[in-house]
């Protein structure tokens, strides 16, 4: 370490990196949590589970329902099926994470496109806040399920230059639309952060709305945008599984969990394969948000919780 580094500085790295390490360990913690539960609730549930007044609470305990999760993750190991030459199991749920990864990130760019626009629309003008932000929240309560069909149904009326619209673009829109909502509201509180003393000052140097938005306004909405990607995230994730699912749309990570369900009483750990993959993607959207912030970490201070 040089002498002339600052101990400031040096005190927040370290605080920074103590951090990391604290949530990393909380969250190895939380996810043994969860295995623990799973395998205690298995040995010690009834095999027909918790029935109460006719209605099942809680599920059944045997091995096609809650198979062990060693039995699973050796599942992963095996091939995906008895054809001779067929490739392991993890790797085609890594196929279909990766496609549905992608279609996700397309969403995920077009919804927090339209939650800045839309923001930038509201702070700017107060009409438009009273006006949209209204729709913004309502716009929530529409049954993602009931809308998949409906948007593929427009899209396949669609043709730009000569390129027809493809099933894809369909799941990467109704990701978008998931994506939007905590981007829009997370950046408008941003963008109204600033205090009265602050927007007297740029505007005491004649600065023009974009000059006042660039240089004072964006940095202040960092604390709140990042919790708001992190949220657009795992939400384009749910809107790409769900729209998958919904549409048919084959190769995905949603239509593995739809086909794997149909062998679940034959080999029921290889139908929980695509449910790990489904939530490992959740996390490694997660984790590209993180890499965003960590670029951003000058504009972090009294980040708001998502």
């Amino acid at each position: 370490m040089s002498a002339s580094a600052d101990p400031a500085q040096v005190l927040v790295r370290r605080r920074r990196t103590g951090g990391v390490a604290r949530r990393a360990l909380l969250g190895a913690a939380g996810l043994l949590a969860v295995v623990a539960v799973w395998e205690v609730y298995k040995a010690l549930g009834p095999d027909d589970g918790v029935v109460v007044g006719g209605l099942r609470i809680l599920p059944r305990t045997d091995d096609v329902a809650m198979p062990h999760v060693a039995d699973m993750l050796t599942r992963l190991l095996e091939p995906t099926t008895r054809a001779a030459g067929a490739e392991p199991l993890w790797l085609t749920v890594a196929r279909a994470a990766l496609f549905s990864l992608g279609v996700a990130a397309v969403g995920w760019v077009l919804g927090v496109g339209v939650g800045l626009a839309l923001a930038l629309l509201m702070q700017r003008f107060r009409l438009a806040l009273s006006a949209v932000l209204p729709w913004v929240v309502l716009s929530q309560t529409v049954p993602l399920i009931a809308l998949a069909p409906v948007v593929r149904g427009w899209g396949s009326r669609i043709a730009i230059g000569g390129m027809a619209w493809q099933p894809w673009m369909s799941v990467a829109v109704i990701a978008s639309y998931l994506a939007f909502f905590p981007v829009a509201v997370g950046a408008l509180r941003g963008l109204q952060s600033p205090g009265r003393a602050q927007t007297d000052l740029m505007r005491s140097y004649a600065a023009t709305w974009w000059q006042e938005t660039r240089m004072l306004r964006f940095p202040a909405s960092v604390p709140y945008l990042l919790p708001a990607l992190r949220l657009a995230a795992a939400n384009a994730i749910i809107g790409t599984v769900v729209a998958e699912v919904s549409i048919g749309l084959r190769g995905g990570i949603g239509r593995s969990i739809l086909e794997f369900a149909q062998s679940a009483s034959g080999d029921p750990a290889k139908s929980w394969a695509p449910i790990l993959g489904a939530m490992l993607l959740g996390l490694v959207a997660a984790g590209g948000v993180v890499l965003l912030g960590a670029a951003l970490t000058r504009y972090r201070r009294g980040e708001a919780p998502s």
